[in-house]
Order: C-alpha cells, then structure tokens, then sequence
C-alpha cells in the first residue's frame, strides 16, 4: 500500500463517555431564582392580612354551628339500668344543643321492655322532649366510640368482587384471602359478605319517632316518619350489587344468626344494592368515635312536643367500653354540629394578630438596621476577641496581644 493512501485513511477513536452534566442552566444550577428577604415590612402586614381573613371566616363558621340543632342520648347501659317502667336518664348520658335558651321541660326517660322472641334483642323505649320544632332536613344517626374501624386488617377484610355482585368460589376467597378469618363456614361455605366488616355490622333497629298527643289534632299521637332510603354515599350505588349467589351457596356471617336465624333462603338472600345502612356500615370510619346516618326526612320539620322511640338493641358495646347514641340532628349550608373548624380558624387568627403586634413593639422600640454588617457573624467573633496569641522564640515562650 502507498504511503499517501494510508494518510488518507480515517482513524476510528473511540469516544470516552464522560459523567459530566452538560454545560446548560438547568444542569449546572444557574437558573433565575427568588428568594425573598423578610422584612418587617413585608412580615408585619403579612401577619395582619391573616389575622383580618381568618378571623370572620371562623366567625361565620361558629356562627353556622351555632344554628345546628341537635339532640344525643347515650343508651349504651339501658340494658342493665332501666327499668320496666319509666326513669329519668342520668343527665351524663345526654346531651342538646337548641337555638337560642330553649331547654328541654322534662328529663328524656327510657324504659326496658324485654323480648319474649329468642331472636331479637330487648327493646329501650326512649321517651323525650323537643322544647323548639326542628326545621327540615332532620336526621338520624347512630353514634359509636371506642369502635376501631380504622384498624389495618378489619379494613381490608372484605372481598369488593362479593360486593360487586360476583359469586366469588371458595378457592378464590381462600386464595385471595382478604376476608380472613370469616372466609368459610365449618362446611366449606363461603360466608356472603365475607370479612370482619360485614360481621359486625351494626344491627340495632331505630322505629320512627312517634309525637305523643300533638297540639291540634284529634289523634292521641301521631308518627313523624323517618325513610333509610337516601342516606348512603350516591357513588356506593355502583359498588354494592345484587349478587349472583344462590341461596344454598353461601351462609350468613355469624354475627347475623338473628337476623337470619334458618340461614339464607331464596326468599330472604339479602340484596345489597338496595341495603343503604350495610353500605353506610362498609364505608369505614377513620376514627373510633363516629357516627353514621341511619334515617332521614327531607321535606317535613319535626315539631316540639313529647317523642317515643323504640330501639331494638342487638349490637353489644360494654364488653369493649364502648357506647352506642341515638342522635337527632339538622343541619345547615356548612353542614353538621362540629365547631372544629371555626374554632381552629379563630385559633390561626389569634396567635398571628398576637404575633404581629410582638413583632411591632419590638420594630418600634429596638429597631434593626437593615444591611448593617456589625450584625455579622465573623465582626461578632472579632469584636468580642480578646486577641490573646502565645508563640516559641528559640525555646523560650512568648505572648503577643493583637
């Protein structure tokens, strides 16, 4: 080969891969920022602007729970205190928030009438009274506490295919597993619904309030009617399904052998679709105290007078201190009885009106330079320096003051 080919020919060296970011703004950390420097100036009314938004944002909201009508009776020991006539509840058990000072006239009563029917529980009759008409809507609640829906495994213990409809196989539910402990029966039945949520389904049965001889009217009393149609989440109705399961498939959870004592036939196989309070009761709560809405009247207000409700009690709370209320109420455009949120926002109002005015006084009593560089750290370090230095010299020590 001719040397002047071989200058022509092009040497291939390879690229030696380089860790280093590109030479760009982004990469090496030279983008335009703002920082902003905190002055009084711009801290003081900042402080103040707070205070004068947050301050009637919590009024208002107070003022909107104040509105709130509510009505609470904690029948949690009826069982092992009424008796078989009527007694006063003991005023810790209840509890009332009206408009204005109105007061009950009379102290709510309760009564224990026992049930001759192995498969229902007792019944406390409650006897009290309203002293002002609650305007509509009007709502009932059941009130727990010391119940943990929130617990790790009691959340997650449900199978959403048996909610939504499927009829899930035994070797599925054992597979997936979620439903543990309550998967199978002693026969190798799947349970319908499956998981700890659905056996502890809350079973104490509320009747409608009935207004005891009503001003007006030639009854001796008169019903206020209360529907559980409408008072589950409108987004559950696509969840919860009538399921694909025959009767003889699956077998009630265990905590239902009284409300399905013969177990489940075709006639009563439940059909969750349109079992509002069951799906109330699988949305669990976040917290041990909570309440979940079990009736409601949207159109009529409940007017004052003497009411009786029997509630049918079934769901145990003693054995684990906790309690169970019956709770009427209304509401308004901020919702339920709950000041937390007024209340917090006064809070934030206080503490930043009390902050701005420290930082005020302080501003005009000993105000500070700004730029002003004796504030330095290293002119502090100096300034308060002795200076003292200590040295050798030829074996001998020497001490030099700067």
């Amino acid at each position: 080969m001719d040397s002047s080919d071989s200058l022509n020919e092009v040497v291939d060296v390879p690229k030696v891969k380089s860790r280093r970011p590109p030479n760009t703004a982004f990469r090496q950390q030279r983008l335009k920022a703002w920082q902003p420097i905190l002055t009084p100036k711009t801290v003081l009314p900042l402080f103040f602007i707070i205070t004068v938004i947050f301050a009637p944002i919590g009024g208002l909201l107070l003022f909107a729970n104040s509105k709130v009508q509510e009505f609470q009776i904690d029948y949690s020991h009826c069982g092992d205190m009424a008796n078989t006539t009527f007694s006063d509840i003991p005023s810790k058990y209840v509890e009332y928030h009206f408009k204005q000072d109105d007061k009950i006239n009379k102290e709510p009563q309760w009564r224990l009438i026992d049930s001759t029917n192995v498969n229902k529980g007792d019944v406390c009759r409650v006897q009290f009274d309203l002293p002002t008409d609650l305007g509509s809507p009007v709502y009932m609640y059941y009130k727990l506490s010391n119940f943990y829906q929130n617990h790790r495994r009691y959340v997650q213990s449900f199978n959403e295919d048996q909610l939504n409809g499927d009829a899930v196989s035994s070797t599925d539910l054992k597979s997936d597993g979620y439903c543990k402990p309550l998967i199978l029966n002693d026969e190798g039945k799947p349970y319908y619904p499956c998981g700890l949520i659905a056996n502890s389904y809350f079973n104490d049965t509320f009747s409608s309030p009935i207004l005891l001889n009503p001003t007006g009217s030639s009854a001796s009393n008169e019903t206020y009617f209360m529907t559980d149609k409408g008072i589950a989440w409108s987004t559950d109705k696509n969840r919860f399904v009538k399921t694909r399961y025959n009767a003889s498939e699956v077998v009630p959870p265990r905590n239902w052998a009284k409300m399905f004592p013969d177990g489940y036939t075709d006639e009563n196989l439940p059909d969750i679709s349109q079992w509002e309070s069951l799906q109330n009761w699988m949305r669990t709560a976040g917290l041990p105290t909570f309440s979940k809405l079990v009736r409601r009247n949207d159109t009529t207000p409940m007017p004052s007078g003497t009411y009786v409700i029997d509630i049918e009690m079934n769901f145990p709370v003693l054995e684990y201190d906790g309690t169970k209320s019956l709770v009427l109420t209304t509401r308004t455009v901020m919702g339920g009885r709950n000041p937390f949120l007024g209340i917090a926002y006064c809070v934030v109002a206080g503490i930043c009106l009390l902050l701005g005015l420290l930082f005020l006084i302080k501003h005009l009593i000993k105000p500070r330079k700004l730029g002003d560089h004796s504030y330095l750290s290293w002119n502090n370090e100096q300034a308060s320096s002795t200076g003292v230095t200590s040295g050798t010299d030829n074996g001998s020590t020497v001490n030099r003051r700067s």
